[in-house]
């Protein structure tokens, strides 16, 4: 079994920000996979189901961002998963903005969501989508830039990017990271 959580905060004030790409990753794969995220217990949405043979639990965590780990660790706890069953789908600054990249392990590179996760599991060692939002300009905090929203330049390209990452997550399980990664690090086609 896999867990996928999209990370963001809840409420329609941070639906259209940068730091709700994760959410929308989830939104668009329970759309696909027809597994609606019906189920609010456990400080999250979720649902669960089976995909191409595999049993998947998609989740959205209702906490705000710095919280993220407190539902992480415990839809874990409940379905009675390591870590390494775990893939975390979020936004960040350190990628280019409309970039994939996947990886195993590493800091948290200052999102506090992953360190919120990396600390209530005592590891960093989970999968990790990464969607990137670029930079924030020099005279903005990064705080403020992931909790605004897209210019309307990049608005008009979240949905292609949205579905790309969307593709590496079902990559990513039917195939494995490597190939995961071959296909899908860099820019949507």
């Amino acid at each position: 079994m896999h867990l996928i959580v999209g990370l963001g905060n809840p409420g329609p004030e941070y639906a259209a920000t940068r730091h709700n790409l994760g959410y929308r990753v989830v939104a668009e794969l329970a759309a696909r996979w027809r597994l609606p995220l019906s189920r609010r217990s456990l400080e999250c949405r979720w649902g669960q189901g089976r995909v191409g043979g595999k049993a998947v639990v998609l989740a959205q965590p209702t906490t705000y961002m710095n919280l993220s780990g407190r539902a992480v660790s415990k839809l874990l706890r409940y379905f009675k998963l390591a870590p390494g069953a775990l893939v975390v789908v979020h936004d960040d600054l350190d990628v280019p903005f409309g970039r994939l990249k996947m990886v195993t392990r590493g800091g948290p590179a200052g999102h506090r969501g992953v360190l919120s996760v990396m600390a209530e599991l005592d590891t960093e060692e989970f999968l990790r989508v990464k969607l990137g939002v670029g930079r924030p300009p020099p005279e903005a905090a990064s705080e403020d830039y992931v909790l605004s929203p897209f210019s309307r330049e990049e608005t008009a390209l979240i949905p292609e990017l949205v579905s790309w990452a969307a593709s590496a997550v079902e990559t990513l399980l039917a195939e494995g990271l490597a190939a995961a990664q071959n296909r899908f690090h860099g820019d949507p086609v």
